[in-house]
C-alpha cells in the first residue's frame, strides 16, 4: 500500500513540477518529430527457425509497440523477434515458429483492444511483450498503466491460460540521442516508474515474468565487448538499430534460458 502511494506521489509530484516546462517540452518534441525520419515497420512478421531439423517445435508470439514492430530494420528476421527465435532455437535445440503482432504508437491499452484479438494461433508456448514507451510519452499515470497491464494479462490468460508471458525491459529513453536533456530526464524517469509498477502488477499472476534491468548502453558495450558508439544503437535517434535489436534479443533469450520455470516449458515440450 505504501509503495503504491509513493509511486503515485512521485508521479504526481513530477507532473506538477513539469507543468511550467510543458510549453518548452512541446516545442522540443515538435522539433524532434520534424527532424526524425519516418521509418517503416519491418516486413515479414512471421517465420520459422529450424535448428538442425529438430522435430520439437515451439510456437512463439511477440507482442508490442514500435520496437517489436521492427521500426529501424527492413525485416523481422534481422530485428528483435527473428534474433530472439534464432537464439532460443540454439539454446533449446528446437524449431521455433514465430509471429509478431505489433504496431508503432500503440499503448498497452491499444494492444489489448486491437492486437490481442488478431492473434490467430490456437496454441502458443511463449508470449514475449515489449511495451512502455508510448505509455510514457502519453504521460499515463502509474494507476492507469497498472490497469492496462492487468487488462492485457487478463485478456491473454483467458485466451491462453497455460502460456508463460515474458515482459522485456522498458525502453531506455534516457539514452535516446535525439531527445533533449529535459525530455530524457522527464520521459526517462516516467518510464522507469512504469517499470517498477509493472514489476508489482505481475505479482498477481502465475507464469508471468518481467526482466526489468534498466538498459544502459555503456553496460551493453562492456558486457558484450562491442566496438560501437552510442549512436550506433539507434536508427533515427529514437528507434533501435539492428545492433540494438540483436543485442537486446540475445539478452532476453539468455534470461529465458536461465529462468528455471521457462526452461522447463521448453525441455518438457
Amino acid at each position: 500500500m505504501f509503495d503504491d502511494f509513493y509511486m503515485n506521489f512521485k508521479y504526481y509530484l513530477g507532473a506538477i513540477l513539469t507543468v511550467p516546462l510543458l510549453p518548452i517540452m512541446y516545442v522540443q518534441g515538435k522539433r524532434i518529430m520534424a527532424r526524425v525520419p519516418k521509418l517503416s515497420e519491418a516486413k515479414a512478421p512471421k517465420g520459422s527457425i529450424n535448428f538442425l531439423k529438430s522435430r520439437k517445435t515451439m510456437q512463439l508470439v511477440v507482442l508490442g509497440e514500435s520496437t517489436i514492430a521492427g521500426v529501424g530494420v527492413n525485416t523481422h528476421e534481422e530485428g528483435f523477434t527473428g534474433t530472439l527465435a534464432t537464439e532460443l532455437s540454439k539454446l533449446f535445440q528446437c524449431t521455433i515458429d514465430w509471429n509478431v503482432y505489433a504496431k508503432s504508437g500503440y499503448t498497452a491499452q491499444k494492444i489489448t483492444k486491437k492486437l490481442v484479438p488478431k492473434i490467430k494461433e490456437d496454441v502458443i508456448d511463449l508470449i514475449v511483450i515489449g511495451i512502455g514507451g508510448n505509455d510514457a510519452f502519453k504521460l499515463n499515470s502509474p494507476k492507469k498503466w497498472r490497469k492496462s497491464i492487468h487488462d492485457l494479462l487478463d485478456t491473454l490468460q483467458s485466451k491462453y491460460p497455460a502460456t508463460p508471458i515474458v515482459f522485456c525491459n522498458m525502453p531506455p529513453i534516457k539514452e535516446f540521442p535525439a531527445f533533449t536533456t529535459l525530455l530524457k530526464n522527464t520521459m526517462g524517469t516516467l518510464v522507469e516508474i512504469l517499470g517498477k509498477e509493472l514489476q508489482k502488477a505481475i505479482i498477481d499472476y502465475n507464469d508471468v515474468y518481467y526482466y526489468g534491468e534498466i538498459i544502459t548502453l555503456a553496460q551493453w558495450i562492456k558486457r558484450h565487448e562491442l566496438k560501437a558508439s552510442k549512436a550506433d544503437f539507434f536508427s533515427d535517434g529514437v528507434h533501435p538499430s539492428q545492433l540494438t535489436y540483436q543485442t537486446w534479443a540475445k539478452e532476453i533469450a539468455a534470461k529465458i534460458f536461465n529462468t528455471a520455470e521457462l526452461k522447463n516449458v521448453f525441455v518438457s515440450h
